[in-house]
């Protein structure tokens, strides 16, 4: 290949790489935390108060008390077949509207036989995690944030490719090349390198997948406006009449099939779909309907941890299966493969492994990539005789400083905030987005104030602190009585995050020492001034 050639991609890359890479490592970072959002649910919300579920056989009896007492549930509530520390109930519901929602309620029957009801407090902080993935760390609505997340995958697509362009004329000779010693942009040129090459299915992946979620509405918006035109005229012309009433408690239990009836008859229908939860639903325009939520090891799932059916809750039937693993028609199952792929939703937790640890390694691959970036910036000034950094080279040195690191302190943080939180807060969602973007901006303005090179240690050190609150909270919260303590699988969680607080103590260290000891016409090099 023409040397002109591979250094036009290279510069293509490295360009690409400088305006989507802070960007893309938030949402690596926070996309390899929802692997494993639902022990974080566990371990962030609080244990409910409230009597054991009952067995499925008697699930008709709580229902039929919530119903004459609770006019609320009417319209839509939920009977769930899994229950755990995360699910305690066997009936919920949440009020408001799918748009607005209100608060969630937990039923039970008490030991004596009477209707016991309580509010659900659950944690949004998991959630928090995902929007902030999907919005790549804008503090914007997601609307306006997802065309500007499909134009950072697009720009991460043309990185991918002009990167294995630049890395096809020394492919054989490089691949397994780790050099470690005193070249230390060697160091980080061979690992850049090696992770990109080995997980370039995976980037692939998350590239296509990424620019699809991105524009999803306005594909579904134009294949609805070429499919429905028919249809949306004639309902146009059709005259509007007034649908059925919200009935009376009892009426909306009669003529349905009881939980336990339901699934037999969808077990029937759709062998070896493991049934979570069937939602019982009543409006003006369908009377009675429902849908179900379950897993099938054998296939891929719309949803990160579900698929999802529409039934008719007076005869079992399964009238709705386009995001029913196993049960799709050709475009449907292509469609969901890509958030499969996405998501990782299959292979079961060697797979969500797999993806936290690529989503890590990910993130890692952005930052050393500004790294070098920085790096040859450097030595091509100073071959140009430049004597002092440039602004545009320290700048750009504090930002990938403060972004990372921002964006790390800010999760961790936010996480620990889960349990010191009031419940019972109407806006804790709110609260931990300003926790989150508060560390983060904090930490970027550190950055540029103090240089890369001082900032480096200092916010890694602020990074590992953050990050072992997580399990320091879980020790101190039984005993300050202000939080709980889950068993269980929630302590992968506080695993997790003293792995990651050790790490981000380890490589504070190893900032320091370069600041200290390293080349001192580099960026990473602190002043004189400030050195011991």
């Amino acid at each position: 290949m023409r040397t002109d050639i591979v250094k036009t991609y290279k510069d293509v890359h490295s360009w690409v790489g400088i305006i989507a890479g802070l960007a893309l490592f938030i949402a690596f970072y926070a996309g390899a935390i929802t692997m494993f959002a639902e022990p974080l649910n566990r371990w962030a919300s609080a244990p409910t108060d409230i009597s054991p579920p009952p067995s499925l056989d008697r699930t008709s009896e709580l229902i039929e008390k919530v119903l004459r007492v609770r006019p609320d549930a009417r319209a839509a509530y939920t009977v769930h077949l899994e229950t755990g520390p995360d699910q305690p109930a066997r009936v919920s519901w949440t009020t408001g509207t799918r748009r607005a929602p209100g608060p969630t309620f937990l039923a039970a029957l008490a030991p004596t036989g009477t209707l016991q009801v309580i509010r659900q407090d659950a944690s949004p902080v998991a959630e928090f995690v995902d929007v902030l993935h999907q919005k790549v760390g804008l503090p914007i609505s997601r609307s306006a944030a997802m065309p500007v997340m499909g134009v950072i995958s697009l720009l991460y697509a043309v990185a991918i490719i002009s990167g294995v362009i630049c890395l096809l004329p020394s492919l054989v000779k490089d691949l397994f090349a780790l050099r470690f010693g005193k070249n230390v942009k060697r160091m980080w040129l061979d690992l850049h390198n090696l992770l990109g090459l080995f997980s370039l299915p995976f980037h692939i992946v998350m590239a296509i997948t990424a620019v699809i979620f991105a524009f999803h509405d306005q594909i579904y918006d134009a294949q609805g406006a070429v499919h429905q035109v028919g249809a949306a005229r004639v309902e146009r012309r059709a005259p509007s009449r007034p649908g059925p009433a919200l009935p009376p408690a009892f009426e909306a239990v009669q003529g349905t099939l009881s939980p336990a009836e339901l699934q037999r008859r969808i077990a029937t229908q759709a062998p070896g779909f493991a049934l979570r939860s069937i939602t019982y639903r009543y409006d003006a325009k369908d009377g009675a309907h429902g849908d179900i939520t379950g897993v099938d090891p054998r296939y891929g799932m719309r949803a990160p941890t579900y698929g999802r059916a529409e039934i008719d809750t007076r005869t079992g039937a399964i009238t709705g299966a386009d995001y029913m693993p196993g049960r799709q028609g050709p475009w449907f199952a292509a469609v969901t493969s890509f958030f499969t792929l996405h998501f990782g939703s299959f292979g079961g937790a060697p797979v969500r492994w797999s993806y936290f640890l690529l989503g890590l390694a990910g993130a890692f691959l952005f930052y050393s990539g500004n790294l070098l970036w920085i790096e040859s910036r450097r030595r091509k000034e100073r071959k140009a005789g430049a004597v002092t950094q440039t602004r545009t080279t320290r700048v750009l040195g504090s930002l990938t400083v403060g972004v990372p690191l921002g964006c790390i302190a800010g999760i961790s943080l936010t996480i620990a905030a889960a349990k010191w939180l009031p419940a019972d807060k109407g806006d804790i969602a709110i609260w931990h987005s300003r926790i989150y973007y508060l560390a983060f901006v904090v930490a970027v303005l550190w950055a540029l104030i103090r240089g890369a090179a001082r900032s480096g240690s200092e916010l890694l050190w602020l990074a590992a602190a953050a990050t072992a609150a997580i399990p320091l909270t879980t020790l101190l919260s039984p005993v300050l009585a202000q939080g709980w303590s889950h068993a269980g699988a929630s302590r992968l969680v506080d695993l997790v995050a003293l792995l990651g607080a050790a790490g981000f103590a380890f490589m504070a260290r190893a900032a320091r020492r370069r600041a200290v000891a390293g080349p001192r016409d580099s960026v990473w090099a602190a002043p004189a001034a400030a050195t011991p």
